[in-house]
């Protein structure tokens, strides 16, 4: 039964919305809200079938918190085995999650303790995907504790992931446990999520492959992110092989996400791998390289790469991109007032026809209310930016963010009707070295610590703009280094073949 609030609640409530009642306000507007909850509490408690996510009957085992012995790198959170169907294009293979995709059955826990608890009655998109074309699913990754930090320092609830060239070094954004699990070779493939860069910066600084695909070409629907106009999820691996057989399996339309619109005939990405590059145009992103705090090595290592798909064939040119410099700049506005946003909602979205899940939604409003301090600081502190900008400005920072997008857009896309490709160094440093706090208020400014614009420059821009882009290892003796490549939309294709082709020239 739904409970009415009293007059005072009412009156409490308008002062904290702006509206400030009167006291017979209060009393009327009490009344109406009274009458208003008659009507909802019948629906409430009303018992209707409620639309669900396809859910495979596969046989699940919700598994376990490995030890350090077993998980050395600290890449998982939890391991655990959901049988596939055996057949298709990813028989044989194993497949783990960043721990912000829904599986039934399986604990998810964002990375915080904050979700404790919390298990899952539905399985995203993908995981259905996934299992019907045969993979074993064993494992949910670790991760920065809800996406929340740039991975060059903080670390989450479930402690941080070891990078397996050095631990003594950072190994990425908040997938590093994808990126970690498939370096190690305790996976096949793995899946990540990137509102910034959080597949590329893993698969970079640990030397695999990581695919941030065309803005809506993989579904989103179970997975939690961000604002959903940054949000995607990508495949990543030793091989580009095996990220091309992941992403004709996920790829596509599922009826649930609504930014999955126009999407053309896709093509089978695992048949046409192996085209090559001769006669593909590369241009080299000028204001992609060789800017302020990038490192010599990293900066060398991918112009040496570049060279090497040269020599492959392909057409390499110079490419200038102003609004390169500074297309990170809206795309952070977008994170931070996006996370506003989808909080707001407790994580279930609005103003689209889609799948909510009621039992995540249920779950994150009851633990704001009990346990918020538990949210993790560099969320809280992003929480708390954008609810003083939009009290003060009103949202026009996030409205004038979106809509200045397709203009930085078609400057990418003026670029791409010269070129095929362009290319640039996914990270403009080599993994730093993890420092270990000293105190509990480094610690604190750890979790509160990005890496700088630099940092992000070559890579949220891509996600602000929605163009594919995939991060290749270059350098894998001693610290890794990873060439970018970038396409326009739904140029998949050409990225796994340069890819690939790259990897069988070195």
């Amino acid at each position: 039964m739904l409970r009415k609030p009293d007059v005072e609640e009412v009156k409490a409530y308008g002062k904290e919305l702006g509206l400030n009642f009167t006291d017979l306000e209060a009393v009327l507007v009490q009344q109406s809200m009274e009458r208003s909850l008659d009507g909802l509490d019948t629906f409430y408690e009303a018992r209707l079938e409620e639309d669900r996510l396809p859910t495979g009957h596969f046989v699940r085992d919700p598994g376990y918190r490995p030890s350090e012995e077993e998980d050395p790198y600290n890449a998982f959170i939890r391991k655990c085995r959901v049988e596939g169907s055996g057949e298709g294009l990813l028989a044989g293979k194993t497949v783990a999650l960043k721990d912000h995709v829904a599986v039934s059955g399986i604990p998810m826990t964002f990375g915080s303790h904050f979700m404790d608890g919390y298990t899952p009655d539905f399985d995203a998109t993908i995981v259905t995907r996934i299992l019907n074309q045969g993979a074993t699913i064993t494992g949910k990754l670790n991760m920065i504790d809800f996406s929340s930090g740039s991975g060059l320092s903080g670390t989450g609830d479930y402690g941080r992931v070891k990078n397996p060239h050095n631990p003594e070094h950072v190994s990425g954004g908040s997938s590093s446990g994808s990126a970690v699990s498939v370096a190690s070779g305790a996976v096949d493939i793995s899946i990540g999520g990137d509102q910034g860069g959080s597949v590329r910066a893993p698969a970079h600084y640990c030397g695999v492959i990581g695919l941030k695909p065309t803005f809506g070409l993989i579904p989103h629907t179970g997975v939690f992110g961000s604002d959903p106009g940054v949000d995607f999820l990508g495949p990543l691996a030793k091989k580009a092989e095996d990220v091309a057989l992941m992403l004709e399996s996920i790829a596509g339309p599922d009826g649930y996400d609504p930014r999955q619109r126009n999407i053309p005939e896709l093509p089978a990405y695992s048949q046409i791998i192996d085209r090559g590059v001769k006669g593909l145009k590369i241009g080299i992103l000028e204001e992609g390289i060789g800017f302020d705090g990038m490192e010599p090595e990293v900066e060398n290592a991918v112009l040496a790469a570049i060279e090497v798909l040269s020599k492959a064939g392909a057409i390499v040119s110079r490419v200038s991109v102003p609004a390169h410099t500074d297309a990170h700049i809206p795309a952070s506005i977008l994170l931070m007032e996006g996370s506003r946003y989808l909080m707001g909602t407790n994580f279930g979205g609005a103003f689209a026809e889609t799948y909510y899940p009621t039992s995540l939604i249920r779950m994150i409003g009851s633990s704001r209310q009990s346990h918020g301090y538990q949210l993790p600081l560099g969320m809280r502190t992003n929480l708390t930016t954008a609810e003083y900008l939009h009290r003060n400005y009103y949202g026009t920072l996030y409205a004038k963010a979106q809509n200045v997008r397709k203009g930085i857009r078609r400057a990418y896309d003026k670029a791409f009707a010269d070129i095929d490709l362009l290319v640039c160094p996914t990270k403009p440093t080599r993994a730093p070295k993890f420092k270990a706090p000293q105190s509990t208020k480094e610690a604190l400014e750890q979790a509160i610590t990005g890496g700088g614009p630099a940092h992000f420059r070559n890579t949220s821009c891509f996600n602000y703009t929605g163009h594919p882009a995939i991060s290749v290892p270059c350098q894998v003796d001693g610290l890794p280094i990873g060439m970018q490549l970038i396409g326009p939309h739904y140029s998949e294709s050409l990225l796994l073949q340069a890819a690939y082709a790259y990897q069988q020239s070195i």
